[in-house]
């Protein structure tokens, strides 16, 4: 995968918006595509933001809509991606279905402008930058966070945000600066990464391949 000629990603969070505001963050930053990376592509109190008349909307407003939940989603079906009954952010970048999902996002910025959508409001509470960003950064990608208020952030910002919220400093005596923010990384993906719930039995998410 090259990222050379790419766009650069946004991500964005629907939150509670109504679609009118949420169409209009999406036409204040130009973006063409929306990538949509919620494991479950529903909303029980949000339903415009449920995957069908969704992709509708958006189409009916010259924004093409992709799904990619099953490559990118938080909740996964692979059982190697989890320790006890918690997700690890540190094993699902290994699998061969999100390695697909980075490559269709990366062959998908020479061509668009996407934003890979999920349903928190605040980045560094969702998966779209605590798992997949960096990823995508990696591979050479420039990534930026649209928030709330319609302002950009770049995700070099962000980092600076998730260092001082665990009163990480950017540079240590023995320590990397790559090697700090692995370890903010580390925990916010441990606060946050889906965990099975024995007491709902909730559905499994669908093999990806299905």
């Amino acid at each position: 995968m090259s990222a050379d000629t790419c766009q650069p990603i946004f991500t964005v969070g629907h939150s509670n918006l109504e679609f009118a505001k949420f169409l209009s963050l999406l036409k204040q930053h130009n973006i063409q595509a929306v990538a949509d990376v919620r494991s479950s592509p529903y909303s029980q109190f949000n339903p415009q933001f449920n995957r069908e008349p969704l992709q509708h909307a958006l189409q009916e407003n010259d924004i093409s809509y992709v799904f990619l939940g099953l490559e990118l989603g938080a909740r996964r079906s692979e059982r190697e991606c989890y320790v006890g009954d918690r997700a690890d952010y540190s094993r699902i970048p290994r699998t061969p279905a999100f390695q697909k999902g980075l490559d269709r996002v990366v062959r998908g910025a020479k061509q668009w402008r996407i934003a890979l959508m999920c349903s928190e409001k605040e980045p560094l509470d969702c998966h779209r930058c605590i798992l997949v960003s960096p990823c995508l950064r990696k591979l050479g990608l420039r990534i930026f966070h649209i928030l709330a208020d319609g302002k950009i952030e770049s995700h070099e910002e962000t980092e600076s945000r998730l260092l001082h919220l665990f009163e990480l400093p950017e540079r240590e005596l023995f320590r990397s600066p790559d090697e700090i923010i692995a370890e903010a990384y580390k925990l916010q993906g441990d606060k946050i990464a889906y965990q099975e719930d024995k007491l709902a039995m909730r559905e499994e998410p669908p093999p990806y391949g299905n």
